[in-house]
Formats: C-alpha cells, sequence, structure tokens
C-alpha cells in the first residue's frame, strides 16, 4: 500500500466583515492519501480529510474512495487507455482548478471566486485518444454522500487537449440534477454536492414554496505555459432556477479568473489572480466573506471581484511557503457595497 499525504500550516487574517476577522493560525486541507493494487490494472484508493478550509469542524471524514478500473478498453483488445473506469465516491471532474487547488498545487493561498470543486458518489469514465482527454461522469448530485433524496443525477463532461506542446485548451459542461430542498419531514439535499463561490447551489426560494431546484454551468479553460511560468484563464456561465411557486428565482450569472504565475529565481516565484462573478438578480456568494452572512437567500450579491498577489518561496519538493494579500470587493444586491473582506495569508505547504 502507498501512504501520502499533504498539509497546510497557516496564519489568516480577514478585515472584520471576513472570515478570520481574529487573524488565526490554522491548519488547512490536511489530508491523507491511500493506494493499493487489487489485481492486474485494478486499484483501490481512498483519501481521510482530517481539515478542509471550507469546513469549520473538528472531525475526520472520507474524501475519495472508489476502485480504479484502469485500461478497460485495452483489456478487451480495443485502443489502449482510451476508456477507463471509476467507481465509488469521486471529484467532481469540472473545469480545471480542482486539479491544482491543494496547498502545494496552489501557486497563492486564495483560489478563484468561483472555484468548483467537490466530492461525490458516482461512476467515471475517462481516457484519452488522438491527443484529447476527456473525463464523464454520472453522479448523486446533492451534498449529503450517505443518500440521495432525488432520482435525478447530475451530469458533468470535461473534453480537453495540448493543441501546441506549450497551450492547453478544454470544455466543460454540468448539470446538479434536480435537487431536492427539504422540509421538516423529508431532510432532502438542501445542497449542491459541488461548490460555487465559496458556498453552494441552494435553493432561493423558501421550504414551503419550493419543492427542487437546479443550475446549468459550461466553463472554458485555457492554459499557455513556459520554462519559467504559466498563464491559465477559465470563463463560464451558470444558469440556476427552482421551482418556487411565489416567485422567479431564475438566475443567469456570468464568472471567469485570469492567473500568472512567473519564476523570479529557480526557488522563488511571484504569482497573482484575478476572478470576478456577476449575478444580475443576486446570488449567495460567500468569497471571503462571513458565511453565515452572505451565504443567505435574504442578503444576495449581484458581483463579486477578487485580486490576489502573493510570492512563493520553494524549499523543496516536499515543502513550500507562500505570502499573499488578497483585495476583494462587490455590490450586494441592495446596492451596499462590499469592501471589507480582504485577507491577508501565509501557509507552508508540505507533502508527505
Amino acid at each position: 500500500m502507498r501512504i501520502s499525504g499533504e498539509a497546510g500550516l497557516a496564519f489568516f487574517s480577514t478585515r472584520p466583515e471576513g472570515q478570520f476577522p481574529n487573524s488565526e493560525f490554522r491548519i488547512d486541507d490536511a489530508k491523507l492519501f491511500f493506494e493499493t493494487p487489487l489485481v492486474q490494472d485494478i486499484y483501490f484508493v481512498a483519501g481521510l480529510d482530517l481539515f478542509i478550509r471550507e469546513n469549520n469542524k473538528n472531525y475526520v471524514q472520507f474524501g475519495e474512495l472508489y476502485v480504479d478500473f484502469e485500461d478497460v478498453s485495452g483489456r478487451i483488445h480495443g485502443p489502449e487507455r482510451l476508456v477507463n473506469l471509476r467507481v465509488g465516491r469521486l471529484q467532481i471532474p469540472f473545469g480545471e482548478e480542482y486539479l491544482v487547488r491543494s496547498p502545494m498545487d496552489n501557486p497563492l493561498i486564495s483560489h478563484s471566486l468561483s472555484d468548483f470543486w467537490g466530492i461525490d458518489p458516482g461512476i467515471e469514465i475517462y481516457g484519452a485518444g488522438a491527443g484529447v482527454n476527456y473525463v464523464f461522469a454520472v453522479q448523486n448530485g446533492g451534498i449529503d454522500f450517505t443518500r440521495d433524496y432525488d432520482s435525478d443525477k447530475a451530469i458533468t463532461l470535461r473534453i480537453g487537449g495540448a493543441l501546441t506542446p506549450w497551450f492547453r485548451l478544454s470544455a466543460s459542461a454540468m448539470r446538479t440534477g434536480d435537487l431536492a430542498v427539504g422540509n421538516t419531514a423529508n431532510r432532502g439535499d438542501q445542497l449542491s454536492a459541488v461548490w460555487f463561490g465559496n458556498g453552494y447551489f441552494r435553493s432561493l426560494g423558501a421550504a414551503a414554496t419550493t419543492t427542487s431546484f437546479h443550475a446549468e454551468v459550461i466553463q472554458t479553460d485555457a492554459t499557455a505555459h513556459w520554462r519559467t511560468g504559466h498563464i491559465s484563464a477559465a470563463l463560464g456561465a451558470v444558469h440556476f432556477d427552482d421551482n418556487d411557486t411565489a416567485a422567479d428565482n431564475s438566475r443567469d450569472l456570468t464568472y471567469g479568473y485570469v492567473e500568472a504565475v512567473q519564476d523570479l529565481t529557480p526557488k522563488f516565484y511571484a504569482a497573482t489572480r484575478y476572478s470576478r462573478i456577476d449575478a444580475p438578480g443576486g446570488y449567495p456568494l460567500v468569497g471571503w466573506g462571513d458565511y453565515k452572512r452572505f451565504f443567505s437567500p435574504s442578503n444576495l450579491s449581484e458581483q463579486l471581484e477578487r485580486l490576489g498577489l502573493g510570492i512563493g518561496w520553494r524549499l523543496g519538493p516536499p515543502l513550500v511557503l507562500k505570502f499573499e494579500y488578497t483585495f476583494e470587493w462587490g455590490t450586494q444586491s441592495d446596492g451596499t457595497r462590499r469592501d471589507g473582506e480582504d485577507f491577508i495569508g501565509t501557509e507552508l505547504g508540505l507533502k508527505l
């Protein structure tokens, strides 16, 4: 069995309306990973989340847990590596950012404002051929990984490839499926499994008049890289709606980010990322803001922007030290400005 792990040892501070107004020392995204072969080309993979940034509760929980059937197509005398299969609790394969959001892989401490990521039970088919790779997943869609409260499923597809040795392009599409709001008699899904805006997709209507909600998302990612750095960008759109009988809660959101990283020396680098979400009509957008305040359907935001500036020091392959200051600002649906959430932090990322 192969055992590995990663974690960030961090200091986070925000202005008064942010999540860390008291300037905290924290453990950030501490995880253990276990991998073992079962038979030829079939592997068992499991992850333990010891502490994740978005969950402020002190308990260990499973992350990914799946069986990986590699080279299914080759085993039946087809093209090698064209079809592979994973079954279990899996990352939601939407966009490119979730692949590099760990303390070691992320050049900054913060993520983009959209920051699509999540883990959900289901099945995934992936592979590559003729210079193109793909991932297709069918998953439950709701946040509760022990139960599914609706028969509709989430579907995600990503297709991409390297157009040149230095330029990669991909496109992703996802539907959450119809998710049950829940009530006093039935817990329901309540929230989507996928994160968005440092929150989730959720119903805007009251439980008394709303039984389900859904979102459909499309996104394009592009990365140009050179020997000492890269530029990455993403642009996407969300259509959200619920079946509230008392109001029309449909929303069309747009979002995007651009990130640049440049080595200053073989060990030191500079990084910046600008990201933005536009939500006409308003939507719960948390960002670095206080979660209880900004994830409420009664406190919606129409725009949120973030600019992160950071430097990093690669102490060695398993260690990186990062410093970042992030400016964050926006506008709520009632016209109130959001400008008290700026973030400053430092983090020592380590990999075992």
